[in-house]
């Protein structure tokens, strides 16, 4: 059973998903700064400093923080949006060094061009 552990835990996968999960922390903490402490604010100049935190509806003891919920989902796309460019420019970079590492196969056209440049060659050597 030992031995069945050490081969799952010390796998690949399992090692890369653990760099993932610790990356992706550190990461959310930094979009959510950037959220908390750049776009929030400036989103409050933009929209007369209107905080939604504060929004409440109140019925007798209960008190419904409908403001929260609209400041959280307001969070979530833009941390959303954020994770989206990242990823995407990662990508960009990440099929240009593919494109570069493995080029796109001839053709048809360039395939036929290429006979007959050989069989030119041929018939001029021939001669």
């Amino acid at each position: 059973m030992w031995k069945e552990f050490k081969e799952f835990a010390f796998k690949g996968n399992v090692l890369d998903l653990a760099v993932g999960v610790v990356i992706g922390t550190a990461f959310g903490k930094i979009v959510s700064s950037l959220v908390d402490d750049l776009i929030m604010p400036l989103m409050g100049i933009l929209i007369g400093g209107v905080d939604f935190t504060n929004l409440t509806l109140s019925f007798g003891e209960a008190h419904i923080k409908y403001g929260s919920f609209i400041q959280t989902v307001i969070n979530f796309f833009i941390i959303a949006f954020s994770i989206f460019l990242f990823i995407k420019t990662i990508s960009r970079f990440k099929r240009k060094e593919e494109i570069a590492d493995n080029p796109p196969p001839p053709t048809k056209e360039e395939v036929l061009l290429a006979e007959i440049r050989d069989l030119l060659k041929e018939k001029q050597q021939g001669n």
